[in-house]
């Protein structure tokens, strides 16, 4: 499974060395399992994204035996200070979003085209990423093209990483313009209004919180999925990796 995390040290500044070694145990007094290295990745792009509280996070791959709750242990390496930071890992019995290998939902997402070319229905993003508001999750099902679609609000993200998400979807979608890969934007909430709740498309989806990045197949399965910050060379991987 993929975690993502900060190191903070006392004095609250945030620890950015490129790497992390990273401990995985049922308890603090528990020897650890599992030890692998997380590598630092940076939130959204480098002089387009705004508004995330850091500039990059920590991103490690586990096993866990089980369900349950887990302690993890993650120190920053080659940093001037030696420091490590403790963190609680809940792995729950079932996803309550989409699970990798399912089939992703026709869901039939609004376009340029079904709202007559208004952006403002459509994404919160300044300027609009137009690039993005093309294609429905539906009719790229439809068609057998592989995509990957993104929900997430840049105006009104809780976590503040919504806009550098769609950043980097955007970026990527730069680099693959010439495979036949399709990327989709999908907002949060209903008529992009936060006090109306989540959008249709978003309880379809199951989704608990945002934002969502998924990888879906020209089969119509879902390849992978991503809670939260993705890189542009995370996800640039995946793509190469699982839908070309």
């Amino acid at each position: 499974m993929r975690i993502s995390f900060l190191v903070v040290d006392p004095r609250g500044r945030v620890v950015a060395t490129p790497r992390a070694r990273v401990w995985v145990a049922r308890s603090l007094k528990a020897k650890p399992f599992t030890t692998t290295a997380a590598r630092l990745e940076p939130i959204g792009v480098p002089g387009v994204s705004t508004g995330a509280d850091a500039k990059a996070i920590y991103v490690a791959h586990v096993r866990v035996p089980a369900a349950g709750h887990y302690q993890v242990v993650a120190r920053p390496l080659g940093g001037r200070e030696r420091i490590a930071g403790v963190g609680d890992l809940i792995v729950r019995p079932s996803s309550a979003s989409p699970i990798v290998g399912s089939r992703a939902y026709p869901s039939k997402t609004p376009t340029l085209a079904s709202t007559g070319g208004r952006t403002a229905a459509l994404t919160t993003r300044v300027p609009p990423d137009r690039a993005l508001l093309r294609t429905s999750v539906a009719a790229a099902l439809a068609a057998h093209r592989p995509f990957v679609v993104t929900f997430a609000t840049p105006r009104y993200c809780e976590s503040r990483i919504c806009g550098p998400v769609v950043d980097v979807v955007d970026r990527v979608r730069k680099q693959y313009a010439r495979t036949p890969v399709r990327f989709i934007h999908v907002e949060i909430y209903k008529d992009n209004n936060p006090s109306k709740g989540p959008n249709r498309w978003v309880q379809q989806w199951h989704l608990p919180g945002e934002p969502w990045t998924f990888l879906v197949g020209g089969d119509g399965r879902i390849k992978a999925k991503f809670q939260g910050s993705v890189s542009t060379h995370e996800l640039g991987e995946a793509i190469r990796r699982l839908l070309l």
